[in-house]
């Protein structure tokens, strides 16, 4: 990334220790990625992207500056994508997901607050991320106690917009959460110097609707038996989605996805038969952040599906796109967001939900609970997340009649003959026997 240097001394960055961090980079993208084999030639852009990642989005981020635009800087998938677009401003994702920025946090955050916040700060404030460096404006949220903390302090040197989502799920929260996005496009407006218009909104609508619908069409495709694609490259096109410009990146998803369709119909596994698939869900992995793919799909499994910010939380739901005014229209984005199921809701059972759902649509064997360390919010709900694991099992285990399991007739599913609730339930009463554990490290059985 040698080409970017001056670009980098303009924007002030530390160059020597930003040459320490990017050294690392080639061999992690080589070793996680590269050494994969039979990946889909469509992962050639996210290579690329993931090659230059200092470099190529934040040269087309200066550019669109130099024309006038702002770039806002987010932190959370609560943040409305779709409000700055009508603001002809451009998103950009600041979550700092490398260990190397986070002692640069704990100058001026405890050495107790999650690292994913303190590596956030870290980064800007030891100057060697240039997205920090770029953003005119940071946008944050109310999701996290650690977060907004940090804010300010990143609001120091930076303007700030905190914008505050609501705990709890009421028809009142949902019209609060409107109000609060409405609240915002007049903060928009007025940095961007441009009017929201509902033609505008509209259209930024269905602009970042096109990218969700992309983006699933990868995960469908991850339901397969027949696995086309492996969870790390999943995880690094989710990861580059926050910050590559949106319909470029719908554009390579469903390339992407075409690929992948073609795949499962030729037959082509990323693995071999039999291998068992696996949900991550928990805390969002920024990038780079790909070791716990990594351990998962070199010990000899494969992940299918996250449930998490970095994964489905990001693209499931649309925005509802026949509304014609700002004020419907403010709603229309209120009631999609407010469907995200962050663990900072109480309560949450939407996630429970979600994650009973996918573990049937992505037919997973395993579940992992991954909390980031001092993230109270996940580590707490991993209780919540055995106990619904367990007791589904024991639905199986001893409740489960032959009415409960889907396609067993010729007609729904052609392979019905090969269904054995028996199997089933032994596999169940195995598993509840050995017992499920809600820590990782020390035996907690639910």
């Amino acid at each position: 990334m040698s080409d970017y240097v001056q670009m980098w001394k303009d924007l002030g960055m530390d160059l020597e220790s930003h040459d320490m961090l990017c050294q690392v980079l080639p061999t992690a993208v080589g070793d996680v990625f590269l050494t994969q084999k039979n990946r889909p030639k469509a992962m050639d852009f996210w290579d690329l992207v993931i090659s230059e990642v200092h470099g190529i989005r934040p040269a087309e981020l200066i550019a669109a500056q130099k024309e006038g635009r702002k770039v806002f800087g987010t932190f959370c998938v609560y943040v409305p994508d779709e409000v700055v677009i009508a603001a002809n401003g451009i998103v950009t994702g600041l979550c700092g997901g490398s260990q190397f920025w986070v002692p640069g946090g704990e100058t001026v955050l405890p050495k107790s607050t999650c690292p994913l916040v303190k590596a956030s700060v870290g980064a800007r404030l030891g100057r060697t991320c240039p997205f920090f460096r770029i953003a005119d404006m940071y946008v944050g949220e109310t999701t996290c106690d650690a977060k907004k903390k940090a804010y300010e302090i990143l609001g120091e040197d930076v303007p700030m917009y905190v914008m505050d989502v609501p705990q709890m799920k009421r028809e009142k929260d949902i019209i609060k959460w409107k109000d609060e996005i409405a609240e915002f496009a007049k903060k928009v407006e007025e940095f961007t110097g441009n009017s929201i218009t509902p033609e505008k909104l509209g259209e930024a609508i269905r602009i970042i609707n096109n990218k969700r619908k992309a983006m699933a069409r990868v995960y469908n495709a991850r339901k397969s038996e027949c696995l086309p694609i492996s969870g790390r490259d999943v995880l690094l096109m989710t990861q580059i989605s926050f910050f590559d410009d949106p319909v470029r990146c719908a554009e390579m998803c469903n390339r992407l996805a075409d690929e992948l369709e073609q795949r499962i119909k030729d037959g082509v596994s990323v693995v071999p038969e039999g291998t068992k698939r696996i949900l991550v869900t928990g805390t969002p992995m920024a990038v780079p952040n790909w070791k716990l793919h990594n351990i998962i799909e070199t010990s000899g499994a494969a992940v299918v599906c996250e449930e998490m910010c970095t994964g489905t939380r990001y693209f499931e739901n649309l925005v509802d796109e026949t509304k014609t005014t700002l004020d419907d229209q403010f709603m229309a984005l209120s009631e999609r967001y407010m469907k995200t199921n962050c663990a900072c809701f109480t309560p949450n059972h939407g996630r429970i939900d979600d994650l009973l759902r996918m573990v049937k649509e992505y037919k997973v064997d395993g579940v992992i609970d991954c909390s980031l360390k001092f993230c109270c919010l996940y580590d707490t709900e991993k209780y919540s997340v055995a106990r619904a694991l367990k007791e589904s099992l024991e639905f199986i285990a001893y409740k489960a009649t032959w009415d409960d399991v889907p396609a067993t007739t010729i007609e729904s599913c052609g392979n019905y003959r090969d269904h054995s609730l028996f199997t089933a339930k032994e596999w169940c009463k195995d598993i509840l026997a050995k017992g499920i554990s809600s820590d990782p490290f020390e035996r907690k059985v639910v």
